[in-house]
């Protein structure tokens, strides 16, 4: 089976961070995972690339190694909004109309503007930039609000860090929820941060230890088939539901129940991959109630019914 090729497409002054999200999730070889990706960089002048850091990084391949990726990532371009060499904008025009699929990781949303790939779409990128992705661009839809944008052909995601929450997304919808899972795992990340959500909480971190959300939430994952309620949450956390609502959107930046939905459905994504267990018997574990239920929530959220979920990714029994 032929592995799928990402190459990302670096830019002088290149911000190695950006380049490492990337990297760590789809160029690290794990003893204990198989290993579906080949990870390759490339730039417009192959040779030393300066970065954002001070030092030089060795690139070899060029734009020609774009013509064989599967996917492409653009991992920021500093200063945004600076103008791209036309052979590189047309060197991603046609891994696009190639079918490869275009990834932006923060400011690398600017590229992907200035190539045509965004027009009358939605995209997001770092929140300090919206303003001025909208400005320059009036024909994309900038969403200031989310931690990343997937449309199956293009992608963008919020400022570095999202850039890893969509890396990992994109692994969940190439190989399933579980080996994204343990990716996330060796890098000791939460597996998965919906897109919608939002790019920041607001507050940063919880003033005192004790207000943190944590423990409470270590418990809900552990009784996703019980029924959880706002006010049974409200309860365990010793606070009034209003405040725990509150605490919530700061910390998370989303609701207590659609953070329970969310673990829900990922709970329903391992349990179909890695069981032969029937609907009906993952929606009662998973605290959806029924089959209806559970296809319904996950449609609305996978794209796919859970059957045809199963035989995309679920493990030989």
């Amino acid at each position: 089976m032929n592995r799928h090729r990402v190459v990302a497409l670096l830019n002088p002054p290149q911000s190695p961070f950006e380049l490492a999200c990337a990297a760590e999730v789809f160029g690290t070889t794990r003893q204990d995972l198989p290993v579906h990706y080949d990870f390759l960089i490339c730039t417009e002048r192959p040779g030393p690339l300066r970065t954002t850091f001070g030092y030089e990084m060795l690139v070899d391949a060029g734009l020609p190694a774009l013509e064989e990726a599967d996917t492409v990532i653009v991992p920021g371009r500093h200063p945004p909004g600076s103008p791209v060499p036309p052979t590189v904008l047309e060197a991603l025009r046609a891994a696009h109309r190639r079918r490869a699929r275009i990834v932006a990781i923060c400011t690398g949303a600017f590229v992907l503007a200035q190539a045509g790939l965004l027009d009358g779409r939605r995209a997001t990128t770092h929140w300090g930039r919206t303003a001025q992705l909208a400005a320059t661009f009036p024909e994309v839809q900038v969403d200031l609000d989310v931690l990343y944008v997937d449309h199956g052909d293009v992608a963008t995601s919020a400022g570095s860090g999202a850039g890893i929450d969509l890396c990992l997304h994109l692994v969940r919808s190439d190989h399933g929820a579980a080996y994204a899972a343990q990716i996330a795992r060796h890098m000791v990340l939460l597996p998965h941060r919906e897109g919608s959500q939002l790019q920041y909480a607001t507050q940063p971190a919880p003033a005192r230890a004790d207000e943190s959300l944590a423990p409470l939430l270590e418990w809900a994952t552990s009784q996703l088939g019980t029924r959880l309620t706002l006010g049974r949450l409200a309860e365990r956390a010793g606070l009034s539901s209003r405040t725990l609502a509150r605490r919530f959107t700061e910390q998370l930046g989303t609701s207590p129940g659609q953070w329970l939905l969310r673990q829900r459905l990922d709970a329903a994504r391992v349990l179909l991959e890695q069981t032969d267990l029937p609907v009906e018997a993952i929606a009662t574990r998973v605290g959806l109630a029924s089959a209806v239920n559970l296809r319904r929530r996950f449609r609305a959220a996978v794209g796919t019914t859970p059957g045809a979920y199963r035989r995309a990714f679920g493990e030989t029994l």
